[in-house]
């Protein structure tokens, strides 16, 4: 990048902050072409502003990526939500146990489930348990706890305890951004404290995640799962994020829509 005044350079560096969560010391340095001790001046000036707080290694924007309640993201990508969901679907074998998230992608894999010939299905989701309520041939058990009602999903002691009794064939997560270095994101601790719980537990795990969560990274909680962990999202996803995956030893899959007549 050619090089700009100290203003642009900070009022970029905020929309950066408020778009893309690229917030590092080092990653801005390079960015700009500025040394390591022009950003943190940057972001000193901008903090004394009001317009960053300040982090470990870098920054972040004060009202970056306000968390969206999951009536706002359902019809969020509804159909690469549903190719996603009839893939996971496609995977699970009869007699297995599954643990599913919460989230409206792991919630469209429930009702997809709906159809399903005896499966254990456990969830720390409502969306979830609401589809399978009703289903006589799938066995539910609910992992309870304090329940977010942003993410209609139980998180904390209560939840990490049941946890512990099971273990599972499969665990299908939901994420607010994946990213090849840090794993994927969250807008709370206690979530990703649970992922990284939830996938210890299972033989195979997957995160199922549309393209516009791949490489994105709205906040600064990650989980870092365990190699050999599997992404599920859709064709329009940028390949040189999922080059990156895979070169991590993340499986990449990308699930086609049903073709409209």
């Amino acid at each position: 990048m050619s090089a700009i005044g100290s203003k642009s350079r900070r009022d970029r560096i905020v929309q950066l902050a408020t778009t893309t969560g690229l917030t590092s010391v080092d990653e801005l340095s390079q960015l700009f072409g500025v040394t390591a001790s022009t950003i943190r001046r940057d972001l000193a000036k901008l903090t004394t502003d009001g317009r960053l707080a300040r982090t470990y290694g870098g920054a972040m924007a004060l009202s970056a990526h306000p968390e969206a309640s999951l009536r706002q993201r359902t019809g969020e990508a509804f159909e690469a939500k549903r190719a996603i969901a009839r893939w996971a679907a496609a995977q699970i074998q009869p007699g297995e146990t599954l643990l599913l998230d919460a989230g409206s992608t792991v919630g469209a894999l429930a009702h997809e489930l709906r159809t399903a010939k005896n499966v254990t299905v456990a969830t720390t989701g409502l969306t979830a348990l609401q589809e399978l309520a009703d289903v006589q041939n799938v066995h539910v058990e609910c992992l309870g706890g304090t329940l977010r009602p942003l993410s209609q999903g139980f998180v904390g002691p209560l939840t990490e305890a049941a946890l512990e009794r099971l273990t599972f064939d499969r665990v299908f997560l939901g994420t607010d951004g994946v990213s090849p270095e840090h794993g994927i994101c969250e807008a709370d601790l206690r979530q990703t404290r649970l992922k990284e719980l939830m996938a210890r537990r299972a033989d195979h795990v997957y995160v199922l995640a549309h393209a516009a969560k791949v490489g994105r990274r709205p906040f600064h909680a990650w989980a870092t799962l365990p190699a050999g962990w599997t992404l599920v999202t859709d064709d329009a996803a940028d390949p040189r994020v999922l080059d990156e995956l895979h070169s991590r030893g993340v499986t990449t899959v990308l699930a086609k829509s049903e073709e409209m007549p």
